[in-house]
């Protein structure tokens, strides 16, 4: 029914090409829902979603890219690059060129600082500098003038705001004169993450944050709507969720020499430098077979994961079992609960969700599960703007797409 009104009050954004600007297209809005699991399409709880992806398109699965945690595969799907390769190889990062400096999440100093973007140029970016006005209601990068050019609009990162807020802030942005609407916007929801770390996947908690979300998702189409605008969404997930148990944690301080390592990251996964001159009892310790984990030194990571190049990876890699962390202390270990994710990004606990709707895209086509690099090459597409070189391919995406 919410599709069937939405269609009904449409009209055609090329009614807008009398202003003359470069917004007289169809908008294309990116919808980020973190955390959620491709199978969470299955609990009942999202008839917005589910509505979408029946009258669209949706994939069986989408693949983000290795780690898959949240900063990097958001970065991913704007850029079409693999982490290694633009430069957020993590949510925490330290980096030789950045002397002194720690890139964490609630570092808003590094995240506002584009020498840890600049390796890469999102979509907003290009579209800028092609005339192409972009609103990002939250999305990482956003905050920071990468190559010196920020979005016409892009409000300071407020994890309290609430969804509903989130959808009405943007739609805001929709009511100024015709020849200053966005041509791209982003929308970051975050419930469903959050649910997923305190309490699991599995959990009805979770499943209540889906409810919420896909609420919010109903919220915005009815207000696209009521705006008479037809707009190419494309609705996405940047990684899944894995239960936790404190049964399932490796001690990586009873493995390694004390004092041996400097450590990174700790959880699904471990990135960790050597003290120097440990670098031999450190690759004694951990380079060897060990229950539910795998160890590599950077330059060993299976190619498969396109990851060890860049110079902000640390020396070591450590890789859990989905399910399993790795903690290098007991406050670490006591830590442990709810879901988490990092681990292989073709483990299917952390496939990811992608749909799409709107002008653009043919009704009722179900993908093949397609890695989420390929995303960026679509919105460039949907944007009508050359594409970057990039890791990503449109091909596995034509069949959606009503011209091709």
């Amino acid at each position: 029914m919410l599709i069937k009104q939405l269609a009904s009050a449409l009209l055609p954004l090329c009614l807008l090409a009398a202003a003359g600007h470069a917004v007289a297209r169809n908008p294309v809005i990116l919808v980020s829902i973190d955390g959620f699991r491709a199978d969470y399409l299955e609990r009942g709880v999202s008839p917005t979603l589910n509505q979408l992806a029946a009258g669209g398109v949706r994939a069986e699965a989408m693949r983000p890219s290795f780690p898959s945690v949240t900063f990097p595969n958001h970065y991913t799907l704007v850029t079409g690059l693999r982490p290694d390769h633009h430069g957020l190889v993590d949510n925490t990062m330290l980096d030789p060129a950045i002397p002194g400096e720690r890139f964490t999440l609630s570092n808003n100093a590094a995240v506002a600082d584009r020498r840890w973007w600049d390796q890469a140029e999102p979509v907003w970016v290009t579209a800028e500098r092609n005339g192409l006005r972009s609103a990002t209601m939250f999305w990482p990068g956003s905050e920071a003038a990468i190559h010196g050019v920020r979005p016409s609009v892009a409000p300071r990162f407020d994890g309290k705001l609430p969804a509903n807020d989130r959808v009405d802030r943007l739609l805001s942005w929709l009511d100024g004169p015709p020849d200053a609407l966005p041509g791209f916007m982003t929308l970051y929801l975050d419930d469903v993450d959050h649910a997923g770390h305190t309490h699991g996947p599995d959990d009805e908690h979770t499943t209540q944050a889906v409810a919420h979300v896909d609420q919010a998702l109903a919220r915005l189409m009815q207000g696209l709507a009521s705006r008479h605008l037809n707009p190419n969404l494309v609705i996405v997930s940047d990684h899944g969720m894995a239960p936790l148990s404190r049964a399932r944690v490796i001690r990586m301080d009873a493995l390694a020499p004390e004092n041996s390592y400097r450590v990174t990251a700790s959880g699904p996964y471990a990135s960790f430098d050597a003290v120097p001159g440990q670098e031999a009892a450190l690759d004694a310790a951990l380079l060897r077979a060990h229950e539910h984990m795998q160890c590599w030194h950077k330059a060993d990571i299976p190619a498969r994961f396109v990851y060890g190049s860049n110079p902000r990876v640390p020396q070591y890699l450590g890789l859990g079992e989905p399910g399993w962390a790795l903690v290098f202390n007991e406050r670490g270990a006591a830590r442990v609960k709810g879901g988490g994710h990092g681990y292989d990004n073709m483990a299917p606990e952390m496939r990811a969700m992608f749909i799409a709707s709107g002008p653009a895209f043919k009704p009722g086509v179900v993908l093949p599960a397609f890695d989420n690099v390929d995303v960026y090459p679509l919105l460039m597409r949907l944007l009508e703007l050359a594409p970057l070189p990039s890791d990503g391919e449109i091909t596995p995406l034509l069949p959606a797409l009503q011209q091709q």
